[in-house]
Parts: C-alpha cells; sequence; structure tokens
C-alpha cells in the first residue's frame, strides 16, 4: 500500500531555513510526479510545489517562488522541500503527495515565530 512519511518540520526563527524530506513507498516513485502541500490553521490545503517524474521540470506557487526548492532522489525514493527565507506566513503543515494517487502522509509541522 501507498504510505507517504513526512520529515524535518519543526520551529523556526523568520529568516531561517528548513528541510523537509518525503519518503515513499508501496508504488513505483520514479515513475510519478511529486508535489508538496500545506495546510495553514483556518485555511485550504494550498499546492506549494511539484517536480516530475524525472525531476526535471519543477513549479512553484508565487508566494514561496525564489525561497523553496523541490527536489527528489529516486534511489531513495525520497522528495525533499528546502525551505529558505522563511516567514510567519510559512506556518502550516506541509504534505507530500504523488500526482494521481489519493493517499496522503500525515504531514509535518513548520512554524516560523520568534
Amino acid at each position: 500500500q501507498v504510505q507517504l512519511v513526512e520529515s524535518g518540520g519543526g520551529l523556526v526563527q523568520p529568516g531561517g531555513s528548513l528541510r523537509l524530506s518525503c519518503a515513499a513507498s508501496g508504488f513505483t516513485f520514479r515513475r510519478y510526479a511529486m508535489s508538496w502541500y500545506r495546510q495553514a490553521p483556518g485555511k485550504e490545503r494550498e499546492l506549494v510545489a511539484l517536480i516530475s517524474d524525472g525531476g526535471v521540470n519543477r513549479n512553484y506557487a508565487d508566494s514561496v517562488k525564489g525561497r523553496f526548492t523541490i527536489s527528489r532522489d529516486n534511489d531513495k525514493n525520497t522528495v525533499y522541500l528546502e525551505m529558505n527565507s522563511l516567514n510567519p506566513e510559512d506556518t502550516a503543515v506541509y504534505y507530500c503527495k504523488a500526482a494521481a494517487l489519493r493517499t496522503w502522509g500525515q504531514g509535518t509541522q513548520v512554524t516560523v515565530s520568534s
């Protein structure tokens, strides 16, 4: 069965950085585009970044362009989200997802606060 396990969240000060990881199993990881979403309290879940199956094509939400970088390691079945210049508006639970699959992980909390 499909499993996605996010990790790497935490509390960070404004301007700081975090690197999220998502370990995938139960499907042929290298054949799927992967994405990161986030959901802040009281808001809908939103797409943050998307990477193609081979890792060549990447797309970002306007709010994170230039600050976040999505990457993947198909040998390790893992997708990453490098987050820099974090601000309080980035506070949310972050989830990864495989395109066209319905499974969500448990998410990892990112809190940006001084």
